[in-house]
């Protein structure tokens, strides 16, 4: 389970340190609760002179026994460890013992140097573990049950005692709240706030999991119009060999024997269908694996742990039995029911021709085309969806921009005053690169979360309990605005005076004045907001006076949403702690002249002024554009995949279904010719007779496509589910598909001869 918190301002999945401790030594529901956090850019690992930045997260005792972690060499956490003051000791991955380690088993007891402290290296892990985030090393948390830490720093999961329902565990952690403010009382919480738990694997893949039902249902259909394909042929198949059921009949074969036969023929091509599927399948799943973006949820390195186990081969044989066995049974049953006549009846025209005699392989091709409308519906407003995120106005110019994060998780940066030393220092050694035009640090960037904080304006603050609202919370240096080139609306932006020494401001965005001050001509230059309202002392600030408001910036939903801007210098001590404990801090650096800056040289001054603090590596902030959409693609090519597919399988069904019918009319199409017409008439009433089922597929798609492309709502931007583009286009494209799948059988309509055809 994941341990959470739920107030006015939503869900909270990351928490405070004592909130950890009291439902860690009072919740009775859980078996082991942990804490854990992701470490920011990570540590640097200095071996051999040679420094190298690794992904670190900060365990609490009971995190590898939750998540079940194997220890190749050595051992996990002890509570001696865990405590405050523990002596300083890391557990290893796999990958990272063999990579830096060569695999040598004597490093467990060896000291290794992370940034500039000494770790006992105290175990391995097995190469199978891997978390999300992924780290190459775990340090112990040695969260202190006794600080005055009201910030949240941590996230943390419980595993269930046996017997315990969810409900029961909700409740269980519910009735700390008492518990928690008798031992906690300097610690305050939100009004309205209460603690709960939810299973962990629903907080992982939640906002996910509306595109897995939706890529689910899209292969439900490709499967299902690949069986009405099949259905179809063994319903043709079935007709062919009327002659040879109707000998075996006459011979003494039973109708349940023959049944039985035609469904072990039809499970034979599902099996064979199954097993060439999986193989397919492994190769599938590597290939999306590599495609997909890092925002969807995988587990273990890479995806390691996504293969295809026991579970997917059984699924695999379950569906394929029950496909042959469902799909085939119809066919199997209509060529059972067979007429001894048949020896001497040989002529096609006792076969069944045309659209009245063969409704029922009509209906499965009409069901094909509607189903492949639907999947090209679905694929048709993804694809708009990505094109409409590339190209709308993101509130902010990204040319020429590099990004670089770093953690400032250290002593000597636990001091707004410290970090702003860092800023200002770091700005004058970068004038000195050519190529550089503005600096600037931010706490996230845009199209990214930030933090959401509750405020109060100054003016209406006069009621007990009451805050006006919750916003999206950015600390910025002065020259962020001018880095992204953020239009200012009216009043002004931060400056360098804008510190410590001077008054409290803040700038909000278009979007929060349109929100919180509605009256035409409202002015809130000049007015006083309080942030952190009922957050307490560390993150709770004095009033803060609004400068100035800027335009509105797309944030990680592309949504524009209310903003409060604070400048750097100005954080509270608290906020600017919590912030480098589990966040770091981005550099924002512009090109001068349109020009890209060299990164190499910016990376250096980096280093160096801040003294070696890890940093991740430098990217551009279009490859932050493009992960912002990375996600949209990502389910636009599958969908358009999966109509592919089905729209080429629905134009064989089609295609196969006309062929049949012009072979089963073969004498009638000679005696029409016969008696005069044409060959364009020939070909005229083969394409009416496909362009009858197309149409019927068509009439019948449209309004499924229209009732079901609505669970895709959190799915798309800047469009409706009902986008007449879309629905126009998709109709246009199966409409042509039909005419070119029915083309074929037409012209080979045409080239009967007569003759032939009357002796047949």
């Amino acid at each position: 389970m994941q341990l959470m918190t739920v107030s006015q301002l939503g869900d909270q999945n990351v928490v405070s340190i004592p909130k950890f401790v009291v439902w860690r030594d009072m919740a009775s529901s859980f078996r082991y609760v942990a804490a854990y956090d992701s470490g920011g850019p990570g540590v640097n690992l200095n071996l051999g002179g040679v420094p190298e930045t690794i992904a670190a997260a900060h365990v609490s005792e009971d995190y590898f026994r939750i998540f079940g972690g194997d220890v190749l060499l050595g051992r996990t956490f002890s509570r001696d460890e865990d405590r405050p003051g523990g002596r300083r000791a890391a557990a290893i991955s796999y990958n990272l013992w063999r990579r830096r380690f060569g695999g040598d088993p004597t490093v467990v007891g060896r000291s290794i140097p992370l940034g500039h402290e000494s770790y006992t290296v105290i175990g391995v892990m097995a190469s199978g573990f891997a978390m999300d985030p992924p780290a190459d090393i775990w340090l112990a948390l040695q969260a202190d049950p006794n600080a005055a830490d009201p910030l949240s720093r941590v996230r943390v999961v419980g595993r269930l005692m046996p017997g315990i329902s969810l409900h029961e565990a909700q409740d269980d952690l519910d009735r700390t709240i008492p518990l928690f403010q008798r031992r906690y009382p300097w610690v305050p919480l939100l009004p309205l706030e209460h603690f709960t738990a939810i299973p962990l694997r629903d907080a992982v893949v939640g906002n996910v999991k509306p595109a897995l039902y939706l890529l689910i249902g899209a292969v439900g259909f490709v499967l299902l119009i690949s069986c009405a394909n099949v259905a179809n042929l063994l319903l043709a198949r079935s007709t062919r060999r009327a002659r040879e059921l109707a000998i075996r009949t006459a011979l003494g074969a039973q109708r349940k024997r023959l049944v039985r036969q035609l469904l072990t023929e039809s499970l034979m091509l599902a099996l064979a269908g199954g097993a060439a599927g999986l193989a397919l399948g492994y190769l599938g799943v590597r290939a999306l694996l590599a495609a997909s973006p890092g925002d969807i949820p995988r587990i273990g390195a890479n995806g390691s742990a996504i293969t295809l186990d026991w579970r997917v081969f059984l699924f695999t044989l379950l569906v394929s039995l029950a496909t042959g066995i469902l799909f085939g049974l119809l066919p199997a049953l209509t060529a059972s029911r067979t007429d001894v006549g048949a020896l001497v009846k040989d002529s096609p025209a006792q076969s069944g021709m045309g659209f009245r005699h063969n409704r029922g392989r009509a209906v499965l091709v009409v069901t094909e085309m509607a189903l492949a409308l639907v999947l090209l519906a679905g694929a048709g407003l993804l694809i708009r969806t990505f094109v409409a995120m590339r190209t709308v106005n993101r509130g902010f110019d990204e040319q020429n921009v590099l990004i670089m994060r770093m953690s400032l998780a250290s002593p000597q940066f636990q001091k707004t005053s410290e970090v702003g030393q860092l800023v200002r220092a770091t700005e004058h050694r970068m004038r000195n690169i050519p190529g550089v035009s503005v600096v600037a640090t931010t706490s996230a960037l845009p199209l990214e979360p930030s933090l959401t904080m509750p405020f109060a304006i100054h003016k209406y603050d006069q009621w007990l309990g009451r805050f006006d609202g919750a916003a999206g919370w950015r600390s910025v240096s002065p020259g962020y605005f001018d880095a992204f080139r953020i239009r200012l609306m009216r009043g002004r932006l931060f400056t360098d005076a804008d510190d410590e020494n001077n008054p409290p401001v803040a700038l909000i965005n278009r979007m929060m004045l349109k929100k919180f001050w509605p009256e035409i001509e409202a002015n809130p230059i000049g007015e006083f907001i309080t942030i952190g309202k009922f957050m307490g002392k560390a993150v709770e600030e004095a009033p803060r006076q609004i400068i100035g408001v800027v335009a509105d910036v797309r944030d990680s939903a592309f949504t524009r949403e209310p903003t409060i801007y604070v400048p750097a210098a100005q954080v509270s001590n608290g906020m600017n702690a919590r912030n480098n404990a589990v966040l770091p801090i981005t550099w924002v650096i512009r090109g001068s002249g349109g020009m890209p800056v060299a990164s190499a040289a910016i990376q250096d001054e980096l280093r160096e002024v801040s003294g070696g603090m890890p940093m991740e590596r430098a990217k551009s902030m279009h490859e932050v554009v493009a992960a912002s959409s990375a996600r949209a693609q990502f389910y636009m090519m599958l969908l358009t995949i999966f109509a592919g597919i089905a729209l080429l399988l629905a134009a064989v069904g089609l295609y196969g279904v006309m062929s049949y019918s012009v072979q089963q009319r073969t004498q009638e199409i000679g005696i029409r010719m016969a008696l005069g017409a044409s060959g364009e008439d020939i070909r005229g009433m083969v394409l009416w007779q496909g362009a009858r089922l197309a149409l019927l597929g068509i009439l019948v798609g449209i309004p499924t496509a229209l009732a079901m492309t609505r669970v895709m709502v959190s799915m798309i931007f800047g469009i409706t589910t009902w986008d007449p583009v879309v629905f126009i286009t998709v109709t246009v494209l199966l409409s042509v598909v039909a005419v070119i799948a029915t083309h074929l059988p037409s012209r080979r309509a045409t080239g009967v001869d007569p003759a032939t055809a009357l002796r047949a």
